[in-house]
């Protein structure tokens, strides 16, 4: 069952927290059957949390996205804000970070699409944070884990290890593969077996390593995470009796494909496991970021507080209007296509972004609810095509575009047949996806709006169906040599 909590004002946050930190989490320790908390309902997949005293800080895989790495901050683990992007030089497509404290640095790890792990510290999550260091080694999923001692290990898929520099940002060794997985039933239905996301705590006396298996889409009992555990952090590993710690178990469940998980405590001792899944019927979102508690037994394992799931859908990721009157980008925003701060300014309360040659360069930002209606202002120079779009890939997009002074509208990234609307004067745009179809208006004043004739259904954008990892975003795009200015986003 999906449950929607409104998003609270601060005022009354305050008052509840006051009552109670985790009056709406309800942690292990309450009476009362615990939720599963969807606190980034959207694309934000393979979450990692730290945590600095009582404050939660977490962050996801961006992808080619500039800046990338969005970090959240919260004090209770259900309400959420965003703080700031941690990276700001472009090394590619960034997957699965591991983010964690050592001593008094913060660390996220990294694996690209262009070969390679990198790492970034900051003093502080809210930075400012270092370029990124390659540390000198080839895998995805990294996961750092540090001994009572100071020897620090990072772990990447397929159960491999290699030991760390005392600052760790770099590696000393090679890697050597010390875990080969959980052998679950070939039955399970799942996409492949797929050993990644090796994320570790240690809880004396053991070594606690959870990792994801089964594969990240396909069928919706695909996904799972899985327990081990070792009195030292390179093995031997001993493998769950609770396994798998996390999984959908029927094709019928609200939430599919739920995996890659990692397990963190909060000041008090209180235990809970990170994730993401897919929501049921709405596959073009991506994976959500969720949350729930768990408990320890007697022997020294984990497993899930969650017996009956009751998921609650928090609105943390919510899409705001802006006007651009402020110096900074807005946190909601970050491009594709873009390497350098320098491609965008912000002034007299619009953004203009520069555009290239052959190159599809997308404004977007991650919707947290599937139907919306959104408009924006776009005025590109001579030669340059832009507009207002769902943006999946730069092969799959759909919406309207203008160029010089004619109005068409875009499906699977190319002009689609509607009409074409020759009007110099248009400059607003318009759309509404409800229920994945998606209806198109234009505008030359931003007041008195005429729907474009041709609707498009884009339900079909979603990774098992064309794949590649990502989700449908709203886009504002420029292609070729010049510019667009980019003002009024509206959200309707």
């Amino acid at each position: 069952m999906n449950t929607r909590i409104p998003f609270l004002t601060p005022k009354s946050f305050l008052l509840l927290s006051f009552l109670s930190p985790f009056a709406f989490f309800l942690s292990p320790s309450a009476k009362t059957q615990p939720s599963t908390y969807v606190v980034t309902r959207g694309d934000f997949p393979d979450p990692s949390i730290v945590r600095d005293g009582s404050t939660f800080y977490m962050t996801h895989s961006s992808y080619d996205f500039f800046p990338g790495l969005l970090i959240w901050k919260s004090k209770d683990l259900v309400h959420w804000e965003r703080v700031t992007r941690a990276l700001n030089t472009f090394v590619g497509e960034v997957w699965a970070p591991d983010f964690i404290k050592y001593k008094d640095l913060f660390y996220i790890y990294f694996p690209t699409n262009r070969g390679g792990n990198y790492v970034i510290t900051a003093k502080r999550p809210e930075g400012p944070w270092s370029k990124p260091v390659h540390i000198g080694v080839n895998g995805i999923d990294p996961g750092h884990i540090a001994t009572p001692d100071g020897h620090r290990y990072l772990y990447l898929n397929d159960g491999r290890v290699a030991p760390l520099a005392e600052d760790g940002l770099s590696v000393t060794a090679e890697m050597k593969q010390v875990y080969e997985g959980w052998v679950y039933p070939f039955d399970w239905g799942v996409e492949c077996f797929c050993l990644e996301s090796p994320k570790l705590v240690y809880r004396d006396p053991y070594y606690y390593m959870t990792s994801a298996q089964g594969g990240t889409s396909g069928p919706a009992t695909s996904h799972m995470a899985v327990a081990a555990r070792s009195k030292s952090p390179v093995g031997p590993w001993e493998n769950s009796p609770f396994n798998p710690v996390i999984k959908t178990w029927k094709a019928s469940e609200p939430w599919s494909s739920k995996g890659h998980g990692t397990i963190f405590p909060d000041k008090d001792d209180n235990w809970y496991i990170v994730y993401h899944g897919y929501e049921q019927g709405h596959l073009p979102m991506g994976r959500s970021t969720m949350i729930e508690p768990i408990v320890w037994t007697k022997d020294g394992w984990y497993k899930s507080f969650i017996t009956d799931p009751d998921y609650k859908i928090v609105n943390n990721n919510q899409i705001e209007s802006d006007d651009f009157s402020k110096a900074e980008l807005n946190l909601q925003w970050c491009f594709s296509h873009v390497s350098s701060p320098d491609a965008w300014k912000i002034s007299k309360g619009a953004l203009t972004l520069t555009t290239i040659t052959d190159t599809l360069r997308v404004m977007h930002t991650i919707p947290g609810d599937p139907d919306y209606e959104v408009s924006v202002k776009v005025e590109p120079t001579p030669g340059v095509e832009a507009g207002l779009i769902v943006y999946f890939t730069d092969q799959y997009y759909a919406g309207l575009g203008i160029r010089d002074g004619v109005l068409f509208d875009l499906f699977n990234g190319r002009k689609h047949w509607g009409p074409e609307i020759k009007n110099p004067e248009i400059k607003f745009l318009k759309m509404k996806l409800d229920h994945y179809s998606l209806y198109l208006s234009y505008s030359t004043d931003g007041q008195k709006w005429l729907p474009y004739e041709i609707a498009l259904e884009v339900s079909g954008y979603q990774k098992n169906v064309l794949g590649g990892f990502s989700s449908l975003k709203i886009g504002v795009y420029g292609k070729g040599a010049g510019a667009v200015r980019v003002d009024e986003f509206r959200v309707l």
